[in-house]
């Protein structure tokens, strides 16, 4: 097992473009680390330059204390995973898992222990005589991680491993994953653009854009605390909701009416003129559901588009009015976060008991002290750790 350090790494190709722009991130000896973003963020063009797949612009890519920059994929000592599990089809089971081991000269003996360690651990026993083509995408997953962990390498490195599964068999394989690598305590990078797998996974995230490093912190706080607004808009599912606000005092004015703000908020936002108000769907509440005398200020009516009702919570869609440059703003962030779901409509998650329904007027709570306010022109988040 071993760190590793990625210091000012830069990866520039031929008509200049930066892929990957000055990143600097240090996963830590057993931690498993996750790079996400959009398509085209640089989240896979930083892992095949930590496996020697990719040469380094410039910077320093250091595993183990050993700055690795110049050596062949083959001296790195790395396991990687790829999306489309790179079996080899005339092979069994049993044989390719084995592979590196045979590659590497081991004997026998030693081959058919690690082979059948690693088979009990990915409960793939009953497969080893069977060839890929005889087996699901799951065990297929499951074959391409056994030859990972017989090979003892210092990390394990995961390219979006899991997107060629249907939606059940990822959240299986997430769960494997998760379990595998806290057994073996071992280094791992792993690229998603798949938020949920982000979040679940990770001891930490690096969220990237367009090949520079947002933000890098726990799931926890990337969630409650992002830096800016792609950062606010890409982590949550539902996204973060996003309306104009102006800010006087601690009265905010939305599109749904005025409201009040605790005193560190309106401290930070005081004399900003038009910001982006940011607020997660959960932080709503329906009126009717909650305990009398509570949530007496704050209130407003609203009128229902659309309801989603998914047994264990509901969502309700309300659309609002938002001068032209909110809605091109937002139009734009759809794009930066691969997200069709961002525009002028409030985005709001109901308890399962709530009775609203498409069509009404609504009245509703909203939590202004798990709000965030974000500088337009920037996208800066001006109320970060309030």
């Amino acid at each position: 097992m071993a760190a590793i350090e990625m210091k000012n790494i830069v990866k520039q190709y031929g008509d200049g473009f930066p892929a990957v722009n000055d990143v600097s991130i240090d996963v830590a000896d057993g931690e498993f680390m996750i790079l996400v973003g959009p398509s085209g963020c640089g989240k896979s063009t930083l892992l095949r330059m930590i496996v020697g797949l990719e040469d380094i612009t410039s910077g320093d890519m250091v595993v183990g204390g050993d700055r690795v920059n110049d050596l062949a994929p083959r001296d790195r000592n790395l396991s990687m995973v790829f999306q489309n599990y790179a079996l080899y089809p005339h092979l069994t089971v049993y044989e390719n898992i084995a592979f590196p081991l045979r590659l590497a000269g081991k004997d026998q003996k030693e081959i058919d222990e690690k082979v059948r360690e690693a088979s009990k651990t990915l409960d793939l026993d009953e497969h080893l005589d069977r060839r890929p083509a005889n087996l699901s995408g799951g065990q297929r997953q499951r074959v391409a991680m056994g030859r990972a962990i017989v090979r003892d390498a210092r990390a394990f490195l995961f390219d979006e491993p899991l997107s060629n599964l249907d939606a059940k068999l990822r959240g299986q394989m997430r769960a494997e994953i998760s379990r595998l690598q806290k057994r073996l305590g071992i280094t791992t990078v792993y690229v998603t653009h798949d938020q949920t797998e982000a979040m679940t996974l990770g001891d930490r995230v690096a969220v990237l854009k367009r090949g520079i490093l947002q933000q890098l912190a726990t799931p926890k706080e990337l969630y409650e605390q992002p830096v800016n607004l792609f950062v606010a808009g890409f982590i949550g599912s539902p996204p973060m909701n996003f309306l104009p606000a102006t800010v006087e005092g601690n009265d905010m004015s939305l599109p749904f009416g005025t409201f009040k703000i605790p005193d560190a908020k309106a401290e930070k936002t005081a004399g900003k003129g038009l910001l982006m108000a940011g607020i997660r769907p959960e932080h709503f509440e329906d009126v009717t559901m909650l305990e009398e005398g509570r949530a007496q200020s704050n209130q407003f009516e609203a009128q229902v588009d659309v309801r989603e009702w998914l047994g264990d919570q509901q969502f309700a869609y309300i659309p609002y009015e938002a001068e032209q440059k909110v809605q091109d703003q937002l139009k734009e962030l759809a794009k930066e976060v691969d997200s069709e779901s961002l525009r002028t409509q409030l985005v709001v998650s109901l308890d399962s008991a709530s009775e609203i329904q498409e069509g009404q007027t609504a009245t509703l709570f909203i939590n202004t002290e798990r709000m965030h306010f974000f500088d337009p022109s920037t996208g800066e988040n001006l109320t970060v750790g309030l």
